[in-house]
């Protein structure tokens, strides 16, 4: 047979074809009804523009919404999702062939490519679909990890998927017994339908059979569109969009600006305080729960749940469109629910909730369709602070600290300059051509164990002869702390400040130890005035070595790990120069933990948490000194003062005998350099 004649007839069998167009349109007004209503509500929303760099957002959008890279972490979720969305693709393209074909008069339906494509393609990623379905009903009716959210509605969107795809097989492989289709052989998994279907059914019966099918088919796919709007497969079209409206800035430059001259309400305590954004996240959410997955706050048992708080925002968001609140009856106005409180009112967003979080993105980057929860949490601290002067004593001790002393560590007893006794350290006064200033902040000079990271990192850059100098004690907090706890207010008279003394001092590169500070300095401090060339420590130090400015003399027999500074990390994407530091100082890479990298663990001490004292079962430190231990490292390399006083309280109370050892990788690196391996 010659393959240029392979075709079908499409409405083969099918009488009254008008009434599946007829019942067409009633469906596109539907299904645009529901995502109309939900845009709707989006533009109650402030403004945000997150339209620029278009290229860049169709790079996201192939990469994460096409390619699916954040949902393929995930091995099981990530074959069956995998496998149901490229089915859905390739039928979607396959229907779309055929209404080119039939209705515009196009022959593309013939010869090879309808061999290729239209028979053996398309049919053997609808039984791929049919597997996919398969798996995760298994994985929710049987599995039940924790992490999802288990509702009718969801088993039957998966039911209503199943019963499409399997009508489809039956259309298709009744259709082909009755023809005795010569090109039948090309549908793989209609054909074996149809050579159990042809002995079993006289003709007259394969055609009726086929006509009922072929409309209960078209019944299930039209009432499918016009209802996936109303249900989570809206985030099919949601989520696309998501991505591409996604922020392009570094998660560390994700807290949104408050315009105190303008702002009516400081923080959100209401829909109508989110930006049209922060709306279409909510509704963009898949439930799949892995930004609560890897929540090291729920982890460790606390109330924080990212995913709970966009559910029941989202929940709360579509109540309001009809008047109601909780669930009660509507006694308001659609207007006022969307003006009503929501803080301790929605479950999910209580005080206790809201004060777990250590604001390390941990859920923004687990997240495949990009929303951004822990700025929404900062957002309504900031209303508990400024607005309501609630939060925790002991941050707010911190706050008042920063604001009578410049520093967070109510109890300190060091001086900014201590930690420099004894060493040839000059201040900006005294250096005013330094080429670069190493900032120390109030972690490095503050805390004792801390002084020890700074003594290193002086002593290097002296060594590698770098023209450096320190503010000294003009050194104040650049305002992190305040700024994650909800101090906005704080935080940008610090940041003016500090921006104008370096400004005025003529700083043009800074170093410093802190990724709370390395991150403050480059992605939030512009918005005031302060543009500076800013490297964490290890960042500087490692090319000092590239450039041979630092020669280690001797490597470490230690097996060292090493911990990612969420802020270093995640929010800042650099991962490999305190690697490679580590690798420098010992004889071979770090021993990677389990969770590393994009995926570390947080220390549990951002976002103001260090300030907190928390049941010692429910500690983050507690639980990444687990992870440490389980590696038989026996230094655990770090690159944050944060995390080193964290990890050090986790290690110790859980090492027993073991010889087990934190330090900085500055204090590694020195060790090498200086010939003086301790052990």
């Amino acid at each position: 047979m010659n393959d240029s004649q392979a075709t079908r007839e499409v409405f083969w069998n099918i009488t009254q074809v008008w009434a599946m167009y007829a019942l067409l349109v009633p469906t596109l007004v539907i299904a645009g009804f529901g995502f109309y209503r939900r845009v709707r509500v989006w533009k109650r929303g402030l403004p945000l523009d997150r339209t620029d760099r278009p290229i860049e957002r169709i790079r996201k959008l192939i990469t994460h919404a096409l390619a699916q890279r954040r949902t393929t972490r995930d091995t099981s979720a990530g074959i069956f999702h995998t496998l149901i969305y490229t089915g859905f693709i390739i039928l979607t393209l396959a229907t779309t062939v055929v209404f080119i074909h039939q209705d515009f008069g196009l022959p593309i339906m013939r010869g090879k490519f309808y061999l290729y494509f239209q028979s053996f393609l398309v049919d053997v990623f609808g039984a791929l679909t049919i597997v996919g379905i398969l798996m995760a009903a298994f994985r929710r009716s049987i599995q039940r990890p924790k992490k999802l959210v288990y509702t009718d509605e969801a088993a039957m969107i998966l039911a209503v998927i199943f019963l499409i795809a399997v009508t489809g097989f039956l259309v298709e492989g009744w259709r082909i017994a009755a023809t005795s289709d010569p090109w039948g052989h090309w549908s793989p998994f209609g054909y074996l339908i149809a050579r159990a279907s042809g002995p079993l059914m006289s003709d007259e019966t394969l055609k009726q059979s086929h006509a009922a099918v072929w409309w209960t088919h078209a019944v299930l796919v039209f009432g499918f569109i016009a209802w996936a709007p109303y249900t989570k497969m809206a985030h099919v079209a949601f989520s696309p969009f998501n991505i591409y409206t996604a922020s392009l800035a570094p998660v560390g430059a994700s807290l949104r600006h408050i315009d105190f001259d303008k702002a009516e309400t400081l923080g959100v305590n209401s829909l109508a305080a989110f930006t049209w954004k922060d709306l279409a996240d909510f509704d963009a959410c898949t439930e799949c729960g892995r930004c609560t997955n890897f929540c090291p706050a729920n982890t460790v048992g606390k109330s924080l749940s990212p995913r709970d708080i966009i559910l029941d925002l989202q929940l709360f968001m579509r109540n309001s469109e009809r008047g109601i609140q909780n669930g009660n009856s509507a006694l308001r106005t659609p207007h006022s629910a969307f003006n009503s409180p929501i803080i301790g009112t929605v479950e999910a967003t209580s005080p206790d909730a809201l004060w777990a979080c250590t604001t390390c993105g941990a859920c923004m980057e687990a997240c495949p369709v990009f929303i951004e929860q822990m700025p929404k949490i900062v957002d309504m601290r900031r209303f508990l602070v400024m607005e309501e002067a609630d939060f925790p004593d002991t941050m707010q001790e911190a706050v008042t600290s920063i604001e009578s002393r410049g520093h967070p560590f109510r109890g300190t007893s060091l001086g900014r300059m201590d930690w420099a006794e004894g060493l040839n350290v000059q201040t900006i006064d005294q250096a005013d051509d330094a080429e670069v200033l190493l900032w120390v902040g109030c972690g490095g000079a503050l805390v004792e164990r801390n002084t020890r990271v700074t003594r290193a990192t002086a002593q290097l850059l002296e060594k590698a002869g770098v023209s450096f100098a320190v503010l000294g004690r003009e050194e104040k907090c650049t305002g992190d702390p305040a700024r994650r706890i909800g101090n906005e207010f704080l935080f940008q008279n610090l940041a003016k400040e500090n921006s104008d003394k370096l400004n005025r001092h003529g700083v043009k590169k800074i170093i410093t130890a802190c990724p709370h500070c390395f991150n403050t300095f480059r992605n939030e401090y512009p918005q005031f005035g302060g543009n500076f060339e800013v490297y964490h420590h290890s960042q500087y130090l490692a090319r000092l070595v590239d450039e041979g400015k630092l020669k280690p003399e001797k490597k470490s027999e230690k097996k060292v790990t090493f911990h990612d500074p969420c802020y270093l990390g995640r929010h800042n994407d650099e991962y490999d120069a305190p690697r490679q530091l580590v690798k420098i100082a010992s004889r071979s890479n770090p021993i990677e933990m389990k969770q590393s990298r994009e995926q570390s663990f947080c220390c549990g001490g951002g976002g103001g948490m260090s300030f907190i004292e928390e049941p010692p079962d429910k500690r983050v430190n507690g639980e990444r000194a687990r992870q440490i231990l389980e590696t038989d490292a026996e230094r655990v390399a770090v690159g944050c003062p944060f995390c080193m006083t964290m990890l050090e309280d986790g290690i110790n109370a859980r090492k027993g005998e073991r010889d087990v050892r934190v330090m900085d990788v500055a204090e590694l690196l020195w060790e090498s350099v200086s010939a003086d391996v301790r052990g």
